[in-house]
């Protein structure tokens, strides 16, 4: 009697199951259609934003990773030729003087402070501006541009994309219908595992916006249990952007994990590119680091040097190379907690993170790409002993990408 209710206990678990999964499955097509209507929805209200029609080039990409959510990418910088482009037809204003000559100036409206503030300058250079118009007349051409007027101009582009991806995550949020209550919408304009090499090394500073929301919270705004601002406020926004600042800590710890992560020293995957990182103003860090599993040694013959493996065909490569993520993924996680702390120049809760990509295997079901953020106040209570290295695991944040 107790086997045939252990029996029928059982049938019931795995039906249970059965129906579980069979509602947690997400249709694929009809993913892929409404993160098509999203991408539209999303780069419509930004060029309405911008007053500008639809023809206007402003691609949104969204992808879907199981069990994260949809993220959305926007073209990576606003500011520099997109500002430009972006900004509103020039202003020309002419000063017609009594000899019959006339001055005009070219301003936008980023620049009317400079315009002002110029208006009774003595014109310096005005003999070398002088040119003949059409009837024989004497103009003179001064132009007001400046850097602090771009900066402006993108500051205000910047702001204008927030107000829509903030409208976008309210509004039109529910479009996404199959995501889960934990999972999330994203929208960014950092791409995943991008990298910036510059000649001579200098950098231009970049903006950086991340707004993100989870779908439980979108779904009690539209059922009335969230005012709009409650929901607002819930959104997670980063503003930030690039700084040139130079930070010795950050350094150190761009060196040790190039150090860490070679072929000689890891156990698992290996860098062959150094790590790039880029300080972010009242946000943190990211580090950007690219590895690899293996190198062709000859026509579908490969090497894996971490695990003295040589001469293998493509099969076992890709079963070790299955077997070597969870060895990766739980090193690379302790070791940013081993040498995270040696970072210094951050406030407590500002951001340590990791944006890796992962190396390539087709059909292997290991993720694409790996995000590793962490607090670093949380670095520093592992440093003092006030955390223990499993509790400070538990609080690091981890994003896959899709799987391969």
């Amino acid at each position: 009697m107790k086997s045939a209710v252990r029996i029928l206990m059982m049938s019931v678990c795995a039906a249970a199951a059965t129906m579980l999964q069979a509602q947690n499955k997400i249709d694929e097509e009809r993913m892929g259609r409404d993160i098509e209507v999203a991408e539209n929805v999303m780069g419509t209200l930004i060029r309405q934003k911008l007053n500008k029609r639809n023809f206007f080039p402003f691609e949104v990409e969204g992808s879907y990773s199981p069990g994260y959510g949809v993220t959305f990418r926007l073209p990576m910088d606003f500011g520099g030729p997109m500002a430009l482009m972006l900004s509103p037809e020039p202003k020309i204003a002419y000063n017609y003087e009594n000899n019959g000559s006339y001055t005009f100036s070219i301003s936008g409206d980023a620049n009317e402070e400079n315009k002002d503030r110029d208006k009774n300058k003595d014109c310096v250079d005005c003999e070398k501006n002088k040119v003949k118009d059409t009837k024989g007349r004497t103009k003179i051409k001064t132009t007001h541009f400046s850097k602090s007027g771009n900066d402006s101009l993108s500051q205000a582009v910047n702001q204008k994309i927030i107000e829509a991806s903030r409208e976008f995550i309210a509004d039109y949020g529910d479009l996404i219908s199959q995501l889960t209550p934990e999972e999330r919408i994203k929208i960014t304009n950092r791409h995943e595992g991008q990298r910036f090499w510059y000649a001579g090394g200098n950098m231009p500073k970049r903006k950086f916006i991340s707004l993100e929301c989870t779908r439980a919270d979108i779904t009690q705004f539209k059922q009335g249990k969230l005012t709009r601002d409650q929901l607002m406020a819930k959104i997670i926004l980063v503003d930030s952007e690039t700084s040139d600042e130079l930070s010795p800590d950050l350094e150190l710890l761009s060196s040790i994990f190039n150090r860490l992560y070679r072929a000689d020293l890891s156990k698992s995957y290996y860098i062959q590119e150094n790590m790039y990182y880029e300080r972010l103003k009242d946000y943190g860090v990211i580090y950007y680091m690219q590895v690899v599993s293996s190198v062709e040694s000859d026509y579908r013959k490969f090497n894996m040097p971490t695990i003295d493996l040589e001469d293998i065909d493509k099969a076992t490569r890709d079963q070790k190379v299955k077997e070597l993520y969870p060895v990766f993924e739980k090193d690379v996680k302790e070791s940013l907690l081993e040498y995270g702390r040696t970072v210094k120049s951050l406030k407590d809760d500002e951001m340590v993170v990791l944006n890796i990509k992962l190396t390539k295997c087709e059909g292997c079901n290991i993720p694409s790409s790996l995000e590793l953020s962490v607090k670093n106040a949380v670095l520093k209570d592992v440093s003092s002993g006030k955390l223990t290295k499993d509790a400070a695991i538990a609080k690091i944040n981890v994003k896959k990408g899709p799987n391969q």
